[in-house]
């Protein structure tokens, strides 16, 4: 469990987080909610000690991340940046080799090599290993980052609005390998998400920010309420079923 006790974070005079405390539970895929500039991405990058926090704490498995070693950290956690644009032109499995440095240092074993076909292979991307990045479609690329991620094979997987720029197609299937990774392997995935219909869809818990505080936060069916929706985005919305499935209906 991540566990995420009274931290603040600034800049300047400006407020990015405001004593910000919450859990997140383990073998769960959890969404970070809320408008534009409420914090939800300066959060991620706290938690994965990309941002230094100013004030409070962050426990992954009751031990501060800041007292970690940074090999030690990363074979725990792996994250996935909004903005991904690498300095040289590498092919993808070469890309997703890189996931293997905490624990190879640089220098593949048998076992490395391993771990690498099984994550190319997971995400449907063993036949086209060898093409580079900026020969891919935007679904593909971003299917090869997350194989990159999975390589790592860390039990925490943060995900800063990983759909941005899809197709709801592309969207789609990324949603629903991060719900087998959760469902089926156990992993802890926390992922920010601007459609709201995604994160019913997908997500079992939901962290709302707004103001720079959490606003509300809880199993997915306990959040979905319009009331709350209301308080959460300023925009009237209507819930509706259909089989079994709730859907939000922002359009009037």
């Amino acid at each position: 469990m991540i566990e995420v006790k009274n931290v603040s974070k600034t800049y300047g005079e400006k407020v990015i987080l405001d004593d910000i405390s919450v859990s997140f539970p383990k073998g769960k895929i959890v969404a970070l909610i809320g408008g534009n500039g409420t914090g939800k991405s300066t959060l991620l990058s706290i938690i994965s000690r990309l941002v230094k926090k100013d004030e409070g704490e962050i426990n992954l498995l009751n031990q501060d991340i800041f007292e970690m070693t940074n090999r030690e950290f990363a074979k725990k956690l792996s994250i996935l940046k909004q903005t991904n644009h690498p300095n040289v032109r590498l092919t993808i499995r070469e890309l997703v080799s890189f996931g293997r440095f905490p624990h190879s240092q640089g220098r593949l074993k048998a076992i490395d090599e391993q771990k690498i076909d099984e994550s190319l292979d997971f995400m449907r991307l063993t036949e086209i290993q060898h093409s580079y990045l900026d020969e891919l479609s935007g679904g593909q690329r971003q299917r090869a980052f997350l194989a990159m991620l999975l390589v790592q094979d860390t039990d925490y997987i943060l995900l800063d609005e990983p759909l941005n720029n899809l197709d709801l197609r592309h969207s789609v299937d990324i949603m629903k390998t991060l719900k087998t990774l959760a469902n089926e392997y156990g992993k802890s995935i926390i992922i920010v998400v601007h459609d709201i219909n995604f994160a019913v869809s997908y997500a079992d818990y939901i962290v709302a920010l707004k103001n720079h505080k959490i606003l509300y936060h809880g199993p997915t069916e306990e959040i979905i309420q319009e009331k709350k929706l209301k308080d959460i985005f300023d925009l009237d919305m209507s819930i509706i079923s259909h089989n079994n499935c709730k859907f939000c209906i922002y359009f009037k």
